[in-house]
């Protein structure tokens, strides 16, 4: 039970996620990702007459349904079970780098001067939530996937779109924090 308690080391869960993608993928034949889901859900609870939504996706969707089902049930199990969920850890030059931004609280796992229902009223929580939230929604679906999708699945088959697109992830993550967040903030 403390196995499970704690946090594993990079070294032990990273090769255990990468071995673990490719067998499942030998095993199902299909590829794990979470935001296909959203189409999914929209299809199965949505009453629209959208093309897009018209297709059958209890054949093509519902074992990916299931699948972010699981990691949910999970989650919550991970927290209520096993006793995760403490406060995380950001490195000191982090919150060096933060603090020169102007933020100061770092109790949880995102900046509350950024992602909190009072922050919607600031300019600079209203483009990182609402732009920011359309754009990683309309980046996922235009990347036919989603970051983790990508570099976990889409580069354990060795597809080349995905490392294209991991690599454009990376230049649009470095962008954003060394250009964009100092002006946003």
């Amino acid at each position: 039970m403390e196995l499970m308690s704690t946090t594993w080391p990079w070294y032990v869960a990273g090769p255990i996620i990468g071995l673990m993608v490719p067998a499942l993928l030998l095993l199902t034949g299909k590829a794990f990702g979470i935001s296909s889901s959203l189409k999914h859900t929209c299809a199965a609870t949505l009453p629209t007459k959208a093309e897009y939504f018209q297709y059958d996706w209890r054949a093509s969707g519902l074992w990916n349904l299931v699948f972010v089902a699981g990691i949910l049930i999970g989650g919550i199990l991970a927290v209520q079970v096993f006793g995760g969920g403490g406060p995380t850890g950001i490195s000191e030059a982090t919150q060096t780098d933060l603090q020169a931004l102007g933020l100061t609280d770092f109790s949880g796992l995102v900046p509350p001067e950024l992602f909190s229902w009072s922050a919607l009223s600031t300019p600079a929580g209203l483009i990182t939530i609402v732009l920011g939230g359309f754009l990683v929604g309309f980046g996922a679906r235009y990347a036919g996937g989603c970051t983790s999708g990508h570099a976990i699945m889409g580069l354990a088959s060795l597809q080349l779109p995905s490392l294209i697109a991991v690599i454009g992830f990376f230049i649009g993550g470095l962008t954003t924090t060394y250009l964009l967040l100092p002006l946003i903030l």
